[in-house]
């Protein structure tokens, strides 16, 4: 064997490098298990310990967090947790940079631009510039762009190519700010070791939360942009009449099917008397006290109103049965407080308050915003609030970018959270004018369109220093606090992918790995004590063995995560670890049976089989590297750690082996080995199967296939996973067994024309619901909607006495959404993966074979593998027991299937090489059947152990 001196340094090397970061690992379970033991279940006291610990020195005189960040990290799959991606609204940067610009040609090349970027890889802004100069030919960005903000950067003069530039520009520069205050919030959130990073893309930023158990309030956090405004209020009571005859022009026009206003305010006049009294606003009365004084709200103390029946009320004040008026025992209410409405109805309440006809009559500077939280959790009863638009062009009397610091505290005397902030100096003074102006009224503070606070103002505050109360828990001023410090968002944040992997099903995922791993590795060693015997059984177990440890120490010391396709990845590398050893025997039996002594045997099987092992592993490798560059998320990982794994396949199968034959040979042992058992001593040796005469037979059962698999695709489809079509999957769990069709009825009156998918996955009380209920709509709001419409079509399975909250928490163990923008992507990069790949693997061939034969014969073979499995998929997606889905792990799986069919084409490719090279003057034909032959024992143990691998 040559270069064994340099083997064997490398090895050593390489080992003391893997056992070097693997004992990281190691140092650090032990710590958590002590934190786990110190703790006795408290999460507190766990995160109390493990930062305690942070700084104490606890290995080669490193810390425990420097030793934390050199561990194996595992994936949110298979601990639990949420994985967000969050894509910045480029639309709304470009509209802040031209001052909200109203001209209408402007915003309207915007919304085409925005339709565009659904399906194009352009730059957002290219496309914006392509849109406006189709709808205004010839005119000037810089007509657009030239605001008082911009002075200096853009004037008037500018050519189209210079404001292109800087608009680039402010977008990245919006785009890195956004990441610095996502990364500050995240920070603050108080999740062990989170992870966020940008994404190569249109303003994408991954983050990863582990251990998180409320996501809806992590949602909120994430896409808050921070947008903090202070507005002047009205009081009720100057706003009341107009709420009175909104009232009654809702009335006449459902009576009468008319919209001609009633001016009837004469009901109002004797209310109207009863001015607000000084007792402050009622925000924090009993919701029952309230709905109590409800009936004098609508007819102006008219008391026989408590006595009309339901249906009555709604039909002659259709405002007021669904906004419960702030009223006191001596009539309107204090303050901008207008009245509460339940959660449901304030949508309603919307639709009535925007009407254009209803606008008419209220005064045209009021604005209505409600209250961020209910004021009573049992009614979910919100405040409604009047502000005041003092500003001409609509914007707020103060914004909140103006805040240099903001810190929680706790009201002992309330119970409730406060936030105390600081101003700069710019709005300290544009705060003292607007308090000063307002005094004995209230000013509302509203963070992303919802009322947090109005406190009334007592005089004027001057230096800047001012304190944010309002009904909020110690978390919800937390999370304001947090908001505020991290600073001003220069675009709103909407997730367009999410998954939410629940504990339970994490440490599932862990167990059924390990075991699958564990299982797979026994099977394996078996398999190669009774094919090859024990002493080169042992060998190969050796191999794969050091195999396993060198993947595992590379993936540490990369500081790389683990998931569950990355598990995949070692599992499958493992099977293919055969590979290798399996050529190298299969030679070495050759040169024996052509009479050899075992030293040379040995010694020609390594050097003949070198090159069908090179070539093999390097087209599987390019497929890997492929799936890397274009796939995303957990299945990189997998396209990670196979990568790692073919490495590592090649060094141990082929190296590390023939250096412990060359150590014994050496030594004159190990020199009377078969290679094989009694079971294995003649299988598939010297068989002549006409391949090639019977060829036309597959052709037969290939073209039925992928005929009727082009029919079915054609009228029948796929069965997409929201990877590529966008939507939602919730993985629930119920006590008992349950039928999909059972679960599929309950459920689709509540998500109406979505689309709805129900089928069972793993265990049979565990079923999997795929929809794209709303996935276009970016609303905070929709993934907490869908959730609940999830739970009201099941509470009958689940139990009346669950709650939303509990149904979450624990029967929806995995939750995945995948935006629309994003579902095209993934297509895209799957079809481009897919293409390039079996280029890739032509050009690979004829490169190596110099025979464009080969080339063309491996491209159109591996074109026909992929559109077999495609045509099979379609056919039976509708009738096995189990989920036939196209999605990234399908295209991550298809790319494995092409590496691994170059890798067999490979080896019998150069198997015909060697025979041409020998029987120059041989018929073709007879060349390819020989080959075939010779390396059919090759192909049936390889694909055999993997075909076991992956059972």
């Amino acid at each position: 064997m040559q270069n064994k001196g340099f083997v064997k340094v490398f090895a050593i090397l390489l080992t003391l490098v893997c056992a070097y970061y693997l004992s990281f690992s190691i140092v650090n379970n032990r710590i958590e298990s002590k934190a786990k033991e110190a703790s006795m279940g408290d999460q507190t006291k766990l995160a109390y310990y493990l930062d305690s610990m942070a700084t104490e020195k606890v290995y080669l005189g490193m810390t425990y967090a420097d030793c934390r960040e050199k561990v194996i990290n595992l994936g949110l799959d298979l601990k639990g947790g949420m994985n967000v991606i969050l894509e910045l609204s480029v639309q709304d940067v470009i509209k802040s940079l031209s001052n909200n610009n109203p001209d209408p040609v402007f915003n309207k090349a915007l919304q085409n631009a925005t339709q565009r970027m659904a399906s194009s890889q352009k730059n957002y802004v290219d496309l914006f510039v392509e849109e406006y100069h189709k709808l205004a030919p010839g005119a000037r960005l810089s007509a657009l762009f030239s605001t008082f903000e911009m002075k200096g950067r853009i004037d008037p003069q500018k050519t189209d190519a210079e404001v292109i530039k800087v608009i680039k520009g402010e977008v990245d520069a919006a785009i890195s700010n956004s990441f610095n205050v996502l990364s500050t919030r995240i920070d603050r959130f108080g999740v062990v070791q989170p992870n966020i990073q940008k994404l190569e893309g249109a303003g994408r930023i991954l983050v990863e939360l582990p251990g998180i158990k409320e996501p809806g309030r992590v949602r909120k956090l994430l896409q808050g942009s921070a947008n903090l405004e202070f507005w002047e209020t009205y009081d009720l009571s100057e706003i009341y009449q107009s709420l009175i005859a909104a009232n009654n022009l809702i009335r006449d026009t459902k009576k009468l099917g008319t919209a001609k206003p009633v001016a009837d305010t004469t009901a109002v006049k004797k209310t109207t008397a009863a001015k607000a009294a000084g007792k402050g606003a009622t925000e924090t009365k009993e919701s029952e006290a309230l709905l109590s004084k409800l009936g004098e709200a609508g007819a102006g103390g008219d008391t026989t109103a408590k006595s009309k029946s339901a249906d009555q009320w709604k039909t002659e004040y259709p405002l007021f049965a669904v906004l419960q008026m702030n009223q006191t025992d001596k009539g309107v209410g204090a303050g901008p407080l207008v009245g509460y409405a339940r959660g449901r109805d304030t949508a309603q309440v919307n639709r009535y308050l925007n009407d254009p006809k209803v606008r008419e009559i209220l005064p045209r500077d009021v604005k209505f915003v409600w209250s961020v939280n209910p004021v009573d959790k049992k009614t979910q009863l919100f405040e409604l609030v009047a502000l005041k638009v003092s500003n001409r062009d609509g914007r707020p009397a103060l914004g909140g970018d103006v805040i240099t610091d903001a810190n929680d505290d706790f009201q002992q005397t309330t119970g409730n959270g406060k936030v105390d902030m600081t101003m700069s100096a710019e709005g300290a003074k544009t705060w003292a004018r607007l308090t000063k102006a307002n005094i004995g009224k209230c000013i509302a503070i509203v963070l992303d369109g919802y009322v947090y606070s109005y406190p009334r103002v007592q005089n004027e505050i001057t230096g800047g220093q001012s304190e944010i109360t309002g009904q909020f828990s110690a978390a919800e001023a937390k999370d304001l606090a947090n908001v505020l410090k991290s600073g001003k968002m220069p675009a709103p944040a909407h997730i367009v992918q999410e998954s939410v992997v629940g504990p339970s099903l994490g440490k599932e995922a862990i167990h059924n790995s390990f075991i699958s791993f564990l299982v797979a590795f026994i099977i394996i060693l078996i398999y190669m004590q009774i094919n090859y015997g024990l002493i080169p059984g042992l060998i190969v177990d050796a191999s794969l063995l050091m195999n396993a440890f060198f993947m595992m120490g590379i993936l540490a010391s990369f500081q790389a995560v683990l998931t569950l396709p990355g598990m995949a990845g070692l599992v499958l590398s493992l099977g293919m670890a055969v590979d290798a050893n399996v050529l190298i025997y299969e030679r070495i039996k050759e040169e024996l049976r052509a009479g050899k002594t075992m030293k040379k045997a040995v010694q020609d099987g390594y050097k003949n089989a070198l090159s069908a092992i090179m070539d093999g592993n390097i087209t599987t490798l390019l497929t890997g590297i492929v799936l890397y560059i274009f796939a995303t998320g957990p299945v990189r990982g997998f396209a990670t750690t196979l990568i790692i794994g073919l490495i590592c396949n090649i060094f141990t199968g082929v190296y590390l082996t023939h250096l412990i034959f060359d150590f014994f040979h050496s030594r004159d042992k190990l020199l009377n080995l078969k290679f094989s058992t009694r079971l294995t001593k003649s299988l598939l040796l010297h068989t002549k199967i006409n391949f090639i005469g019977n060829r036309k037979y597959g052709y037969m059962i290939s073209g039925t296939v992928l005929g009727l698999g082009l029919l079915c695709i054609i009228f029948h489809g796929f069965r997409e996973g929201i990877d590529f079509s966008g939507g939602r999957n919730y993985i629930v769990r119920f006590d008992e067994p349950i039928r999909t069709d059972k679960v599929r009825e309950a459920l689709a009156p509540y998500f109406g024309d979505a689309s709805l998918s129900v089928i069972s996955i793993g265990d049979a009380n565990q079923v999997r619901v795929t929809t794209n209920y709303k996935i276009g709509n970016n609303s905070q709001t929709i993934d907490d909607e869908a959730e609940t419409l999830l739970y009201n079509g099941l509470k009958s399975y689940i139990g009346h006495n669950v709650t939303r909250d509990q149904f979450v928490k624990d029967n929806i163990v995995n939750s995945e959404k995948v935006g629309p923008t994003v579902a095209d992507d993934v297509t895209k990069g799957a079809i481009w993966a897919v293409l390039l790949s079996i280029i890739i693997m032509g050009i690979y061939i004829l490169i190596r074979f110099k025979n464009l034969s080969f080339s063309v014969g491996t491209t159109a073979a591996l074109f026909h593998d992929v559109f077999f499995i495609i045509c099979c998929y379609s056919i039976f997606y509708s009738f096995v027991p189990f989920s036939l889905e196209i999605d990234q792990n399908f295209i991550a799986a298809l790319l494995t299937i092409i590496g691994y069919s170059v890798n067999d084409n490979v080896v019998i490719f150069d198997r015909v090489r060697e025979n041409l090279h020998y029987y120059p003057k041989r018929n073709r034909k007879r060349l390819l059947n020989e080959a075939l032959n010779q390396t059919l024992v090759r192909t049936f143990s390889t694909s055999l152990t993997v075909f076991l691998t992956l059972v």
